[in-house]
């Protein structure tokens, strides 16, 4: 069986996004680590982010969520992956956040890259050569600005609207009132810019607003199925 590392920038079990990637990447074996594995409370304390540092938020293995500092994670991630690498055949870096470029010796799928990419095509194939207008939703108000500035780039500096609610910390209501100020705006297709958004929020925001809606998980994990059923198949035929 082919195996997946999904790297969390919070603690596994992901229980909240490995059974769904399970469904998209059948026959695969998902082997899970967290950046913050086996620290202490004491210790998660100490990771949040300096001022002049990008916010991301994540989720501990209690269920619970926190709040951490980009370079804070960038320190830890490259042995994360290194180590994990050892015991897989790709791996998939389980966050939107921006990162440095990661040295790997594996396929290594980045969903920061894959979730504006993927929502630039969906806007040119739903409104033609001058896009589809782009509405996003982040997790937290403090990443409103990087938001805009990731996804214009892919976007011929489009302008683009954002709107947060936490998948941690959210509700349906509190996402639902994001999606619908959206959709006020003018947004005429939806991305869910945290890989904490699941497919029953998808489908949340795709009732309320009648919009396309791009999930981040589901985007990454279908990229990441056909690069490993290729892997297979060419595994099959050297054997």
């Amino acid at each position: 069986m082919t195996r997946l590392g999904v790297v969390t920038i919070g603690q596994a079990p992901r229980t909240d996004l490995t059974p769904e990637l399970s469904r998209w990447l059948p026959g695969v074996e998902l082997v899970e680590r967290g950046v913050l594995d086996g620290m202490s409370a004491e210790a998660l304390a100490t990771m949040g982010p300096a001022d002049d540092d990008h916010v991301l938020t994540t989720r501990l293995a209690d269920g619970g969520s926190i709040e951490i500092g980009e370079r804070q994670v960038q320190e830890r991630l490259p042995g994360v992956l290194t180590a994990l690498e050892t015991e897989v055949d790709a791996v998939f870096l389980a966050c939107t956040g921006p990162f440095d470029a990661l040295p790997h010796t594996k396929p290594l799928f980045v969903p920061d890259a894959l979730i504006s990419l993927g929502t630039a095509a969906l806007a040119t194939a739903v409104g033609g050569a001058g896009g589809a207008r782009v509405g996003v939703v982040c997790p937290l108000p403090a990443q409103q600005d990087f938001t805009v500035a990731k996804f214009a780039r892919r976007l011929a500096g489009q302008h683009v609207l954002t709107a947060p609610s936490s998948p941690y910390t959210g509700t349906d209501a509190t996402l639902t009132d994001a999606a619908r100020t959206l959709l006020d705006s003018g947004a005429e297709l939806i991305a869910l810019d945290c890989i904490g958004y699941t497919e029953h929020m998808r489908q949340v925001v795709a009732a309320a607003t009648g919009l396309p809606v791009v999930l981040a998980r589901s985007v990454a994990a279908r990229m990441a199925a056909e690069v490993l059923d290729g892997l297979r198949t060419a595994t099959a035929v050297a054997r």
